[in-house]
């Protein structure tokens, strides 16, 4: 098991690609600290799969992500309850779709706090704390083909991805001193409820298929995958970079 005796801390964990994170990871024999908004019944029923997953121990810790109090505190919080933390899986995102000329500042502050402004105080705080003890770490963030690809009415979320990126290579640099590498993992269409519309409508999937050289979605699962190699000492040498899990979607979309 790749990641035996590792703390690892998932954000927005209680459904989809977080908790497929969140299984694989304990899998790999990580203690696992499940994060989301709410201690509700999705994410208890995460932290149930994680314990009947791994080996580790595991724990649920409920916070905003995208306030920096809560990053904080989930931080402090999962040191307390686990003794450590080295791999920090920023996942947690939302987006909300409107044409740019009638968004809202509302909407704007969601996506921008939650897939940008939490990333950054969490890393901060998880930096901190790896500093105190040595030792190094690891940070994945979950990003999207859009830190590179235009989402026409989704200009906030392309903002936030494309901030990201940038987060992630400045990071990348600036804590290696500390052992910490820092890389992003962008999927592309995955089966997961933020697209539920398209996997019930035929049409569209056969438009959006058409557009993935690999002809289908990926799952939560191959996301997974590839944080799991992120976070593993396989990649100690890896840093800076984005690995897109999209089935060659990037270099072959085209707007319909």
């Amino acid at each position: 098991m790749r990641l035996e005796d590792k703390v690892a801390l998932v954000t927005g964990a209680a459904q989809g690609i977080g908790r497929a994170i969140a299984l694989r990871l304990a899998q790999e024999g990580a203690s696992v600290v499940v994060e989301d908004r709410l201690a509700d019944d999705r994410a208890q029923g995460t932290l149930r799969e994680v314990e009947d997953a791994g080996a580790g121990r595991a724990v649920l810790i409920a916070g905003d992500v995208g306030k920096v109090e809560d990053d904080r505190r989930v931080i402090a919080e999962a040191i307390e309850r686990m003794g450590r933390v080295d791999i920090l899986v920023n996942n947690a995102g939302v987006e909300r779709r409107a044409d740019f000329i009638d968004a809202s500042e509302a909407d704007y502050d969601l996506v921008m706090h939650v897939n940008l402004k939490g990333p950054y105080f969490l890393t901060q705080a998880f930096a901190r704390h790896v500093r105190e003890r040595g030792g190094g770490g690891r940070v994945v963030n979950i990003s999207s083909v859009h830190e590179e690809l235009p989402f026409p009415h989704f200009a906030s979320y392309c903002a936030s991805k494309g901030g990201l990126k940038m987060l992630m290579r400045d990071l990348s640099v600036e804590l290696a001193p500390l052992g910490i590498t820092v890389n992003n993992v962008a999927p592309g269409a995955i089966r997961t409820p933020i697209n539920a519309h398209l996997m019930s409508d035929p049409a569209l999937m056969k438009a959006l298929c058409k557009n993935i050289p690999l002809r289908r979605l990926g799952t939560p699962e191959d996301v997974a995958a590839a944080v799991a190699y992120l976070a593993s000492d396989e990649a100690s040498y890896v840093t800076g970079s984005t690995l897109y899990v999209d089935g060659g979607l990037l270099w072959n979309y085209a707007e319909q």
